[in-house]
């Protein structure tokens, strides 16, 4: 493996004695009085601030005013609440051969909607492999779109005719 040229401390120096960001300049100008010792005027000198205005950022330090310094990273939600109630149904469902599809239509009809990509991930979490494909005559009898007779429009007649109706009647 080859060796690779040395960092420049200078830069590394650099990064520490030129902070790049308004944070970090207040760290390390609150750093060089409280922890080096620095005279408070030769710290705002060093660090760009005015002796009244970094009079202010230490007072503000101390009463715990200031903003946090450093970035922490904020956590998400630990679960899923809808997921999480539904997975007792869900497994129950699995247990009787339902599909993805089917569970996720019950649910719907229990007024726990959840997407089929939903029960499939609590399926795979619960250890359940996928259904094997099933034949068209494998699967339940569901109410589905009818193909009705296409409109001929040579059937169309514009001659005066009469409709009745129970609401209103109209003639044309």
């Amino acid at each position: 493996m080859p060796i690779s040229a040395p960092y420049s401390l200078t830069e590394c120096r650099r990064f520490f004695e030129e902070p790049a960001t308004a944070r970090q300049r207040q760290y390390e100008a609150l750093r060089a009085y409280f922890v080096e010792e620095m005279p408070s005027s030769e710290a705002a000198r060093c660090f760009g601030y005015s002796p009244g205005a970094f009079r202010v950022l230490c007072h503000s330090f101390r009463h715990r005013q200031l903003p946090e310094l450093f970035a922490t990273g904020r956590t998400g939600p630990r679960g899923q609440p809808k997921k999480s109630r539904a997975v007792e149904q869900i497994v129950a469902l699995r247990k009787r051969n339902y599909s993805v599809y089917e569970i996720s239509q019950a649910l719907k009809e229990q007024g726990t909607p959840l997407s089929v990509t939903a029960v499939r991930e609590v399926l795979a979490d619960e250890g359940f492999a996928p259904l094997p494909r099933r034949l068209d005559e494998e699967r339940p009898q569901r109410v589905g779109p009818n193909a009705e007779a296409v409109a001929n429009v040579r059937d169309f007649v514009l001659s005066p005719r009469e409709f009745t109706t129970r609401l209103a009647a109209c003639r044309t």
